[in-house]
């Protein structure tokens, strides 16, 4: 296998930024650590520099269980999530980040449905869209046609089902069909996650990931493959390259994960651990 050229880090004379800046929109009062997961997954695959946006008064909480490579952001929050009036602060960033990774753990109040949805129309850099940030485009996927910049969509099965609104087990039966179809329709790349995990571009091909195993089937999982994508792309990959290889990458981290841990006892932050092994 020979990786996209941004990754071979073949000179001498570079510095963090040319690595990409990643922004991380994620989190909330319960699920804190997905916003740590996404972050640090980044960093290990490369990025010159991840920061945080966090709902404000979880922030002191945040940085003690983050790593300190990691800059926060504390943006307006309401009932433990991020408030609408963040994306004034956000959209001063647009000039500064490299790519956007929204939705894990980011909860689904009204405030944070309509600050993800106006930040997919707005954002000009690329996104990565996950969890929350897909949960938000239940019945308006047409908007990602509005989208001014290149999109990735990491759903699962069920997350699949609510942008589709087709039932499982059409979705189950006809994986490859409905994810080359949506992103076609969409104009996105769509990483349907699962048990060989596909890969569909905006042209309508399909690949077909052979890495990972049952033991990934633990809380923040996900969250990873967010950092990974995201990583890649600031550091210039095409989004789907970023997703292809973000998935090998993911799934390669979680075989080596694996081996050392077992399926049984393995979780997040091991495959975080293996990432620069692969």
């Amino acid at each position: 296998m020979r990786w996209p050229k941004p990754l071979l880090r073949n000179k001498a004379d570079v510095y963090k930024q040319n690595f990409g800046h990643v922004f991380v929109l994620a989190g909330s009062a319960p699920m804190l650590g997905a916003s740590a997961l996404v972050a640090l997954a980044a960093m290990r695959t490369g990025a010159g520099l991840v920061t945080c946006g966090v709902p404000e008064r979880l922030n002191a909480a945040l940085q003690k269980r983050i790593s300190p490579v990691i800059m926060t952001l504390p943006l307006p929050q309401t009932q433990g999530a991020f408030a609408y009036r963040s994306i004034a602060t956000i959209k001063k960033l647009f000039s500064k980040m490299d790519v956007f990774a929204i939705g894990p753990g980011i909860g689904d109040s009204a405030g944070t449905r309509r600050l993800v949805l106006d930040l997919v129309r707005q954002c000009p850099k690329p996104l990565v869209l996950d969890a929350g940030g897909l949960n938000a485009l239940e019945g308006k996927a047409q908007l990602l046609l509005e989208a001014k910049a290149v999109k990735v969509l990491t759903p699962h099965i069920k997350e699949m089902a609510r942008l589709t609104g087709y039932g499982l087990a059409k979705i189950i039966n006809n994986r490859e069909k409905i994810a080359a179809a949506f992103a076609q329709k969409y104009h996105c790349v769509l990483l349907l996650k699962g048990n060989r995990t596909l890969i569909a571009s905006p042209e309508g091909k399909v690949f077909v990931n052979r890495t990972g195993n049952a033991g990934m089937a633990t809380a923040g999982s996900g969250d990873v493959l967010t950092g990974i994508i995201a990583a890649l792309l600031g550091q210039g990959v095409e989004a789907l390259e970023a997703a292809t290889f973000g998935a090998y990458m993911h799934g390669k981290a979680g075989d080596l994960a694996a081996a050392q841990t077992s399926k049984f006892g393995m979780i997040a932050t091991d495959i975080i651990e293996q990432i620069p092994h692969v």
